[in-house]
C-alpha cells in the first residue's frame, strides 16, 4: 500500500504580497458597538433637551406675569420690565424658534436662569442646595435595598421551598403599596404619639442653633431625620429586587454549567456564588442602573410627605409656583442622570456579556 505523500505548506507571498496582520474581529465589533451606542444616546439627549424646552411651556400660566403682579403690589412697574424678566428667567422672547435658540445658547453657557420660587436666586444654586440631600438619602437607600434584595433573593432561590420563601409575599405586598402611603404609616407609628422616636419632618433640626456643615451636631441631626425616609424607600423597593433575583436564580440553577459544577464536587457556596448568582444577577444590573439614574430625581412624594429638602420637594415647589426655569433645570439634571447611567450600564453590559454586541 502506497504511503501518501505529505504536502508542504504553501510559502507565504514575498515582497508586496505579504499578508498584512489585521486587528481581531472582536475589536471591530467593539468599536462599532461603542459608536452605535454613543450615536443613540446623543440623539436621545437632543430629544430630551427639546422636550425639556417644550413641556414647561405647555403648563398653563406665565411666571413673568406672576412676578409682575407681585412687583405691582410694591409700586409701579418700569417699562420694558417684562422683556428683562423673560430673559432673566430663561424664558426668552420672540417666536418659538427664537426662544428655542436662546434656550440652547443659555445651556451652552450654563445659564439656567433665575428661580421664581426664590427670586432672584439662580436655578443652579437652587438645584445645588437640594441635590446633595437627595443623592445622600435616596442613593444610600437604593444601594441598601438592591444589595439586600439581591442577597436575600439569591438565598431564596438557592434554598427554594424553604422558610425563606415565606418572606416573599410580605415584601411583594410592601412593593405594591404606594410608598407615600407607607411613609404616612411610618410617620404615624414612629413620629407621633404612638412611638415618638424619630422627628416628624425636615432634613435636620431647624429649631436649634445647628450650623450646616461637617460637624457632629448637624450630621447626627441629619441622620436622625433621614432614617424614616430611607426606611420607606428600602421597604418599598427591596421586594422587587428579591423576587426578580429569586426567579432568575431558580432558572439559572437548571442550566448545564451549574449542573456540571455540582457534578464536579465543588463546594455549594462556590457553585452558588461563582456560577449561579454571578449569572442570575445580570438582568438586575440594568434595572439597578436605571434606579441609580433616577436617584437624582428623588422620591418625590416621599420627600413631600417628610418635607425633606431634596430635589423632589423642590420640583413640587417649582410646579406650584409656575417656575419654568427651575422646572427645566431639574428635568435637565434628571434626564442626563438617567441617560448617563443607562449609557454606562449598556457599555459595561456589552463587555460583561459579549452576546449583546455580537450583532452590532
Amino acid at each position: 500500500m502506497a504511503t501518501p505523500v505529505a504536502q508542504a505548506d504553501p510559502a507565504p507571498p514575498a515582497g508586496n504580497e505579504a499578508v498584512h496582520h489585521r486587528p481581531p474581529r472582536r475589536w471591530k465589533l467593539t468599536a462599532r458597538f461603542l459608536a452605535r451606542k454613543l450615536a443613540f444616546y446623543l440623539v436621545a439627549a437632543w430629544a430630551a433637551l427639546t422636550l425639556d424646552f417644550l413641556l414647561p411651556r405647555l403648563i398653563p400660566g406665565n411666571p413673568v406675569e406672576l412676578l409682575l403682579a407681585k412687583m405691582a403690589q410694591a409700586g409701579p412697574v418700569p417699562p420694558g420690565e417684562q422683556q428683562v424678566l423673560s430673559k432673566l428667567l430663561g424664558i426668552g422672547s420672540g417666536n418659538i424658534a427664537d426662544k428655542y435658540w436662546q434656550y440652547l445658547d443659555g445651556l451652552a453657557h450654563l445659564r439656567l436662569g433665575l428661580s421664581v420660587s426664590d427670586f432672584p436666586t439662580p436655578v443652579s444654586t437652587e438645584i445645588g442646595s437640594s441635590i446633595l440631600w437627595t443623592l445622600v438619602l435616596v442613593g444610600t437607600a437604593t444601594v441598601i435595598s438592591f444589595v439586600l434584595g439581591i442577597a436575600l433573593g439569591a438565598l431564596a432561590g438557592w434554598k427554594r421551598g424553604s422558610k425563606l420563601d415565606a418572606i416573599i409575599p410580605f415584601t411583594t405586598l410592601l412593593t405594591a403599596m404606594p410608598y407615600f402611603w407607607l411613609a404616612l404609616i411610618l410617620l404615624y407609628l414612629f413620629a407621633t404619639n404612638v412611638w415618638h422616636i424619630f422627628p416628624l419632618g425636615n432634613g435636620y433640626n431647624t429649631n436649634s442653633e445647628i450650623t450646616v456643615g461637617l460637624n457632629w451636631p448637624f450630621l447626627a441631626s441629619a441622620v436622625q431625620h433621614a432614617i424614616l425616609p430611607a426606611l420607606t424607600i428600602v421597604l418599598s423597593s427591596v421586594g422587587a429586587w428579591l423576587l426578580g433575583m429569586r426567579n432568575m436564580m431558580v432558572a439559572t440553577l437548571a442550566d448545564d454549567y451549574v449542573v456540571a459544577a455540582e457534578a464536579k464536587g465543588l463546594k455549594p457556596r462556590q457553585v452558588m456564588l461563582g456560577y449561579a448568582a454571578r449569572n442570575a444577577v445580570l438582568p438586575s444590573m440594568s434595572g439597578f442602573a436605571i434606579s441609580l439614574g433616577f436617584v437624582v430625581s428623588g422620591a418625590i412624594a416621599m420627600e413631600y410627605v417628610f418635607s425633606y429638602p431634596g430635589i423632589g420637594y423642590k420640583l413640587i415647589v417649582a410646579v406650584q409656583n409656575e417656575d419654568y426655569a427651575l422646572l427645566q433645570g431639574i428635568f435637565l439634571v434628571i434626564t442626563f442622570a438617567v441617560l448617563g447611567a443607562n449609557l454606562i450600564m449598556d457599555l459595561l453590559y456589552g463587555f460583561i456579556d459579549p452576546r449583546t454586541r455580537a450583532s452590532q
